[in-house]
């Protein structure tokens, strides 16, 4: 039964289309600059273009009259992992992007509902989606069950704006606070690049030795990462103690390029890294994509992270910021990379000693100080960034569902 001044509707009434991807194959071309996304390829309610496939602009011509995206279209995960959203935006790689068919594509019908209203409703009624999909070894959301999917909107447009309003702020100030994080990491790793590896420091005076890995500073020294980072391996076990709550650091699906932080109950049995602060999580698998997360401020007592990563802390507290810039670096990516092992794809792993011995340019101590002073402040603005926007989607998740069920009325 809808709210007073709400209506139910079938998604099919309120989109003028409702379609999937390409149902086959398309011929890869690199950097033709036209898309061809898959399920991975959403997430967190954007589309990453980070991996995608390019290919030949007579398959995306085909492709794209089945799908034909463009700006505020919603995308629908409906195979193997169901139920991620994103919404396109006004971006000129949306009018070069089509899907593969494990997406669906939801093209509202703006008289009738607004985009980003249907966007946020759909992402309220996630588990309703998931439980809608249907088979045994992988799990499919059919275009008939979703055009049927039936929510309920506000009968007012102006209803639909306000509510969008309020969700789209919080989820603004978010992507906010992301791309101030990225540019101060930025800064960060150019002041980095410009002192340790052009050698362009305070004080530098040009003078020069030989080394085995090269010319390097006079007063510098050939070292491995064992001489800055030591391995922290001590666990716990946060099952013993079901009343307290823990921030863990995983990485979902073995997608490391997303690190969440999700409080943990009771039912978490296995033991866990405990993480402390200062600590450097270097992510072991699938290390041709290496991500390396800093964590400068946490709380030792209630903060883990699951197997999927190293724990390295710095052996002098000053090392920190040039140890967590020193893995973004081509060339460390790049060894990490020839050293992983295992089986090929997101199952291969970097063992710990093959990360400590990779050989590094070990400045002096007072050069080291001196970066940790001026990155540090870097590193503590990005702390609390990720913190701020970690408590602005806990409050957007809780006014979500009571926003687009009427229990709040705005």
């Amino acid at each position: 039964m809808s709210a007073k001044g709400w209506k139910t509707e079938r998604l099919q009434n309120l989109c003028s289309l409702i379609t999937d991807g390409k149902h086959g194959d398309c011929r890869n071309q690199d950097n033709s600059g036209y898309y061809f996304l898959s399920a991975k390829d959403v997430s967190n309610g954007k589309l990453s273009y980070e991996n995608a496939r390019q290919i030949t602009k007579e398959d995306f011509q085909a492709t794209n009259k089945r799908t034909r995206l463009e700006p505020f279209d919603t995308l629908l995960t409906n195979s193997g992992t169901i139920g991620r959203m994103a919404l396109a935006t006004d971006h000129k790689l949306t009018a070069r992007t089509t899907f593969q068919k494990s997406v669906a594509l939801l093209k509202p019908i703006r008289e009738k509902v607004l985009p980003i209203f249907l966007y946020y409703c759909l992402t309220a009624r996630k588990s309703d989606i998931v439980n809608t999909a249907s088979g045994t070894t992988q799990q499919n959301l059919l275009l008939g069950d979703l055009r049927s999917f039936e929510i309920s909107i506000p009968e007012s447009m102006e209803t639909q704006r306000r509510i969008a309003d309020i969700l789209s702020a919080l989820d603004e100030k978010i992507e906010l606070n992301r791309q101030t994080n990225a540019t101060l990491e930025a800064i960060a790793q150019a002041i980095f690049k410009e002192w340790f590896v052009n050698f362009n420091f305070p004080g530098a005076t040009g003078e020069m030795i030989e080394s085995e890995l090269g010319m390097i500073p006079k007063g510098w020294r050939v070292g491995t990462v064992a001489d800055i980072l030591v391995l922290a391996n001590e666990t716990m076990s946060p099952g013993v103690t079901p009343d307290k709550l823990f921030s863990h650091y995983s990485i979902p699906a073995f997608d490391s390029g997303h690190v969440p932080s999700q409080e943990l109950g009771s039912t978490i049995l296995s033991n866990k890294y405990k993480v402390k602060s200062n600590s450097i999580l270097v992510s072991k698998l699938n290390p041709r994509i290496p991500r390396i997360w800093t964590l400068k401020e946490v709380n030792q007592e209630t903060s883990v992270c699951s197997t999927e990563f190293q724990v390295l802390l710095p052996q002098k507290t000053h090392y920190y910021s040039f140890a967590a810039n020193f893995f973004s670096q081509p060339s460390v990516i790049d060894t990490m990379k020839s050293r992983s092992s295992g089986t090929s794809g997101s199952h291969q792993r970097i063992n710990p000693q093959d990360i400590l011995d990779i050989n590094i340019v070990v400045p002096t101590d007072s050069l080291l100080a001196l970066y940790d002073k001026i990155a540090g402040n870097y590193f503590h603005c990005i702390i609390n960034g990720l913190e701020e926007s970690i408590i602005l989607a806990k409050i957007r998740d809780s006014l979500l569902p009571k926003l687009m069920n009427g229990e709040i009325v705005i």
